[in-house]
């Protein structure tokens, strides 16, 4: 996660290990997550709907490219920064090396789960998109 680099994915600056634990050492984001915007306006404006899903689209891309698939796009893992920007966060279920291979585990939240990845059938990074497309930017 160090390597890659977009202004819509928080950044990791460093980790160390130690014999208990893993530290992160990550960008700060201030602006709180979507979710927390969402439910406090309810509905977004379509342009708003527009700037967010656009961003968002660009964190996948970027790291689809990178050979990673992210795994749990919701709103709670979408940070915003101080000029409200998006920053994909949480990348606890995401998995490397999916350029060729598929994976047969289960993860995710079930309201944003694909069916490949529900019926273990093998998934690769197409289930990102299945997110994006379930992703909700009205309540």
């Amino acid at each position: 996660m160090i390597q890659i680099k977009s202004p819509f994915i928080v950044k990791l600056h460093y980790s160390f290990q130690t014999s208990t634990s893993l530290h992160l050492i990550m960008e700060y984001v201030p602006g709180g997550d979507l979710l927390t915007l969402l439910r406090s306006k309810r509905k977004f404006s379509e342009e708003e709907t527009r700037f967010y899903a656009a961003e968002i689209l660009v964190a996948i891309e970027c790291l689809h490219t990178n050979n990673f698939a992210y795994r749990d796009l919701k709103p709670e893992n979408v940070l915003l920064d101080a000029e409200g920007h998006i920053k994909l966060s949480d990348f606890g279920l995401s998995k490397e090396g999916m350029v060729k291979g598929k994976s047969h585990t289960i993860c995710g939240t079930m309201d944003y789960i694909a069916p490949e990845s529900l019926a273990r059938s093998g998934h690769n990074k197409s289930v990102d998109w299945w997110s994006f497309v379930y992703f909700p930017l009205s309540s």
